[in-house]
């Protein structure tokens, strides 16, 4: 193949690439900033180029024939080596630059990361910020993000992880319910509560410890239940400052707002442990090396979290 035929499809076989890393056509023309339909045209033209087929098509995703595979990897670490030239090239102007993808939980996005976004951008005018809120748990590579901000202490071996403040659980409920059905002193009293849960798999259950001296610590695990499940902690608090039930919710929610005022801490010797993380991270794919813009933006959410939240 000459140069001139190799320069017509190299953007394709990058294309190729980002389609072994999304396994999805959707996403791989989301991350190229690409129609859909333009992505499958060029994908056949590289095909009839090649004169092999590439990729397997399904009506739920997409995976690389044996050919399409080795083509990927013969060429995706010289697209790499590329992309960290270019971005290096880049980082010299000594101003962060370019689009950074993050995405992070709903309500944290809310209550403490869009405040924070202003000043960012205001203070670094040619960087790009795509914020996507979510609960879910984002696949970084798959789905083309820079990086993810959680509440965990469980990072994949592939990522790299930078603290950003610390964070806790809290076990709430409203005066108003406790005034109804009793303050519980021990976890296992739970059991007979109506309690606000996560959207989680398995069995629900709520773990505590307390320390009970001389280096000691009980631990107590307790099956729960109640009449309302969600995925997001901003309902759940709703919920539980209507009364419902006890919520275990992140200590940025928990004490987010002045409705607040109305909820108490249950159980406050006792210590929820393996729910949430320990402390808010800033979590990317591992590289050689951090671009400036996603560096720029760790340290700028690092200063603005770094007080922690508002605990009582």
């Amino acid at each position: 193949m000459g140069a001139a035929e190799l320069a017509v499809i190299l953007p394709d076989l990058h294309m190729l690439t980002v389609i072994a890393e999304t396994r999805s056509l959707t996403q791989t023309a989301r991350r190229l900033g690409a129609a859909k339909s333009s992505v499958s045209m060029r994908l056949k033209s590289l095909e009839r180029a090649l004169g092999v087929p590439l990729v397997r098509r399904t009506t739920r995703s997409i995976t690389l024939t044996p050919a399409g595979q080795q083509l990927v990897d013969e060429t995706r670490g010289s697209f790499a080596h590329i992309e960290q030239g270019v971005s290096a090239v880049k980082d010299l102007a000594g101003t962060p630059r370019g689009l950074v993808r993050v995405t992070a939980p709903v309500a944290l996005g809310r209550q403490h990361i869009a405040p924070a976004v202003p000043g960012l951008l205001m203070r670094y005018p040619d960087m790009r910020l795509e914020l996507d809120l979510t609960d879910r748990f984002v696949n970084l590579v798959q789905e083309g993000f820079d990086l993810a901000i959680r509440h965990t202490s469980r990072v994949p071996e592939s990522h790299i992880a930078t603290p950003l403040c610390e964070s806790r659980s809290v076990l709430l409920a409203s005066r108003q319910y406790l005034a109804r059905r009793g303050v519980p002193g021990h976890p296992a009293e739970l059991a007979c509560h109506a309690c606000l849960l996560y959207l989680r798999d398995g069995t629900p259950s709520w773990s505590f410890e307390r320390a009970t001296g001389r280096g000691r610590v009980e631990r107590v695990s307790v099956p729960v239940r109640g009449p309302l499940k969600a995925n997001n902690s901003e309902v759940l608090r709703a919920a539980v400052s209507g009364g419902l039930g006890i919520g275990m919710l992140p200590d940025f929610t928990a004490w987010s707002d002045a409705a607040s005022g109305d909820l108490v801490q249950v159980l406050p010797d006792w210590k929820p442990v393996g729910f949430f993380g320990e402390r808010l991270q800033a979590i990317r794919p591992w590289a050689p090396r951090t671009p400036r813009a996603v560096q720029c933006l760790i340290d700028h959410l690092r200063a603005a979290l770094g007080g922690g939240f508002n605990r009582r």
